[in-house]
């Protein structure tokens, strides 16, 4: 056996608090975050990220792969310390790559029953499915993990049962955001709740560890309803077939197609495998309304254009998705027409310009409609992270020591970092995956405690 590096031998002790990302710290998308305290570790979130060059540190260079991870070497070779996997909610970049690391980390694994059942989804045709312990934690509940007391917090997003985490310890508390905005009025569950992080302050947060995915956008992000009423406008105005295509995991936007197709006359179907899996698991939750009917795939190629709205994977440009084969005539059940209309409802992600723009030529080469929310000054996407009016107001309400900005490239974290200074927290620190944050007893940043990269999944 390889023996450690000096980094793997150093275990906190009774007196530290420390934040170790392995993932989405200087990135967006990969998240895999480590506490350590009292010589134990607690994993919240373990994602994966598609679509960009391996990082020559754990793999040559040239090396692609469809899907990655962080590469999770450091907690693997010290399994027997690990004491959990928390997971905030159920984006891929939060829980997709638990199928493949588990194996390694054999660590119990505690989530809302949302994610849990997107989790036995993915395992179902695993052996794992009858290994991974899967304990169900209710929005908004308590559990005792090792010496981590974690509290699960409701907060706004765009999938169900999106959960921040309260994590204490007698060393210190940690407030962490996972992904959030604050919606008033969301398509899918209760409104935003700022009175549940305005009582944190009186718990003197030791740091708080924050999105920092719009923090370079002025404002508030705009609410889950306001996009509905944007989409509708468009469809409803649109003579032929309109497709939507945008991120699977948000139920609500969904959702919100299903009635839009029943305010214009239209019949929605749903292309591409993950989409029906979600919209499965949240139908097994209970998210999904009764009085939404989908139309089975295999009849939609019959009807009349008009009365046709499809809901598509393929938004971020993905070969294999739903929205490629249709492009390029390749799809089973349905061949679009020219005057057709493509709605992209989803952000770019950092990475995908390429794969997006080759995309999107594909299908206006078809002489098919295109509409990208840089065409158009209607709502047709909003985005489920906060504006730096919201990561003001909530730095405001819990009152942390120490603002620790991940979930961003260095801008986005320089930005929120600025932020937070501006409304009185007293230190912010800045780093990167590897870099370990001493949170108690004395703020610090270790730089480099890590050797961080990433391994493949799937290969091209």
């Amino acid at each position: 056996m390889a023996s450690r590096s000096s980094a793997e031998m150093t275990l906190p002790g009774e007196q530290d608090l420390w934040f170790l990302p392995l993932g989405g710290c200087g990135e967006i998308g990969m998240n895999l975050n480590l506490y350590g305290h009292a010589g134990r570790w607690l994993m919240v979130d373990c994602g994966i990220t598609f679509y960009n060059p391996l990082q020559p540190q754990t793999q040559p260079a040239q090396l692609t792969a469809d899907v990655q991870a962080a590469d999770p070497s450091f907690i693997a070779a010290q399994r027997e310390n690990l004491c959990g996997i928390v997971i905030t909610h159920a984006h891929e970049d939060h829980i997709g790559a638990l199928p493949y690391l588990w194996p390694r980390l054999q660590a119990p694994v505690y989530c809302t029953p949302f994610a849990a059942e997107v989790l036995r989804r993915k395992l179902a045709r695993t052996d794992l499915i009858e290994q991974m312990p899967i304990i169900e934690i209710p929005p908004g509940g308590t559990c005792q993990i090792g010496p981590f007391l974690v509290n699960w917090l409701n907060i706004t997003h765009s999938i169900p049962e999106c959960q921040a985490l309260l994590i204490s310890t007698p060393a210190g508390k940690v407030f962490h955001t996972a992904d959030w905005k604050m919606d008033p009025a969301p398509v899918l569950g209760r409104p935003f709740k700022p009175q549940v992080f305005k009582r944190l302050a009186a718990q003197g947060i030791t740091a708080m560890v924050c999105d920092s995915t719009n923090a370079l956008k002025s404002g508030f992000s705009l609410s889950e309803t306001a996009c509905f009423h944007a989409l509708r406008e468009v469809v409803s105005q649109a003579p032929k077939r309109v497709l939507v295509t945008g991120f699977s995991s948000n139920i609500g936007r969904l959702i919100s197609l299903g009635r839009i197709a029943q305010h214009t006359g239209r019949y929605l179907a749903l292309f591409g495998r993950a989409m029906e899996n979600m919209v499965g698991a949240a139908r097994a939750c209970g998210y999904w309304p009764d009085d939404l009917p989908l139309i089975d795939n295999a009849h939609i190629g019959f009807l009349p254009p008009e009365e046709v709205l499809v809901a598509a994977t393929g938004s971020q440009g993905e070969p294999r998705a739903a929205l490629s084969k249709l492009a390029e005539d390749r799809h089973p059940q349905l061949l679009l027409a020219k005057d057709d209309l493509v709605i992209f409802s989803a952000n770019l992600i950092p990475g995908n310009e390429m794969l997006v723009s080759r995309l999107v030529d594909k299908l206006k080469a078809k002489q098919l409609q295109v509409l990208q929310a840089a065409d158009t000054l209607l709502p047709i996407h909003v985005s489920g992270h906060p504006n730096q009016g919201e990561l003001a107001e909530m730095y405001q309400a819990v009152k942390p020591a120490l603002a620790i900005p991940v979930h961003g490239e260095a801008t986005h974290m320089q930005a929120n970092a600025a932020i937070a200074r501006e409304v009185g927290v007293p230190q912010q620190l800045l780093g990167q995956n590897g870099d370990l944050f001493v949170l108690a007893p004395k703020p610090r940043i270790w730089p480099g405690f890590v050797k961080a990269g990433r391994v493949p999944i799937a290969n091209t």
